[in-house]
């Protein structure tokens, strides 16, 4: 009796039973059903995934090696630095990105509060000092958004 399109193919009752046609390919299988497969049955791809994972060793990292540890800061050092060679800029420390960011930050008019939990700085005296540098900046565009404000219909 022929079969509808998409209807689940009868398993064979025993070795010596008719096989399905060769055009009759059974439904694919749930993600459910395919964990439940034997290994060996797995695709080759899963294999490596899933012993990664049996050996990742902190789940709650963000940036972590191959294998799960914390990220060695010799090494992640050697990696940043290889990037900028690579990049073709001047060698610059790690520190001085973080010091770029919150400047441009500030000057783009995020909040020194926001700035503040963003650098972990216990209060944000220390940022404003450390950063007084942009004030003049962030002075000048208030100023100008000020004027702005009060002589726009002008």
């Amino acid at each position: 009796m022929p079969r509808e399109p998409g209807a689940p193919v009868p398993a064979p009752r025993c070795s010596g039973a008719a096989q399905p046609a060769a055009g009759d390919e059974p439904p694919p299988l749930s993600p459910l059903s395919r964990l439940r497969r034997p290994r060996a049955s797995r695709s080759p791809r899963q294999l490596p995934e899933r012993f990664d994972a049996d050996n990742w060793a902190d789940p709650g990292l963000v940036f972590a090696t191959t294998v799960g540890t914390p990220i060695h800061p010799r090494n992640d050092y050697r990696s940043f630095r290889e990037i900028i060679r690579q990049a073709g800029l001047r060698q610059v420390r790690l520190h001085d990105l973080r010091h770029t960011a919150a400047s441009v930050l500030l000057a783009q008019g995020v909040p020194a509060r926001v700035v503040m939990e963003i650098l972990g700085h216990s209060q944000i005296s220390v940022t404003l000092n450390i950063y007084a540098h942009v004030a003049p900046e962030i002075a000048r565009e208030a100023a100008s958004r000020l004027e702005g404000a009060l002589w726009s219909g002008e």
